[in-house]
């Protein structure tokens, strides 16, 4: 059965798309959503005659998507969470962690059904993270579970180490020559 996309609809199209789908589908789901309406003669000549301000919409809808991952791309977001012995965390990380952090930390509103997820996080480090922001525009944050190991400044210790030994051998020869 024809219909027409009222919105994008993942894996089918978006908005002003014909597209073919099964009949109890269209029925049951879609036009009871009010995310499609059937391709009827009528209906496909007032969606011509909207085009216009569907591609306007479409337009807009890919601009912010650009900017929103333009802002996340390859960005660190941190995620606290308990964490056992071996590295291993106590349940896994979910999607709305993973928003919220986004949130709370760069500030951009992202829906946690965009956030594209192979594997569930369940182990501490660095994990790569996909966001589907708007049909094939993608972006790809890195999530820190934990605290991340930090390097050791030995600089720092041993700077501070010498100056005391010497003030130290300074002061054993200062006692020394009073003797």
């Amino acid at each position: 059965m024809k219909v027409i996309l009222l919105g994008e609809l993942r894996g089918k199209g978006g908005e002003g798309d014909v597209v073919d789908v099964a009949q109890g589908y269209a029925e049951n789901y879609l036009f009871r959503n009010k995310i499609a309406q059937p391709a009827t003669p009528g209906n496909l000549k007032q969606l011509e005659q909207r085009r216009d301000s569907i591609a306007k919409r479409e337009a807009e809808r890919i601009a912010n998507a650009e900017a929103t991952k333009a802002i996340l791309d390859e960005k660190l977001v941190k995620v606290d969470a308990k964490i056992g012995e071996e590295g291993q965390l106590f349940g896994s990380i979910t999607s709305q962690q993973i928003v919220d952090a986004i949130k709370a930390q760069l500030g951009v509103d992202v829906d946690r059904k965009r956030i594209v997820r192979g594997a569930t996080i369940k182990t501490a480090g660095r994990h790569a993270v996909e966001i589907n922001l708007y049909r094939e525009i993608n972006a790809k944050i890195v999530v820190l579970v934990g605290d991340e190991p930090v390097a050791e400044e030995p600089k720092a210790e041993e700077a501070a180490e010498p100056e005391v030994a010497e003030a130290a051998d300074e002061a054993t020869e200062t006692t020394e020559a009073a003797e």
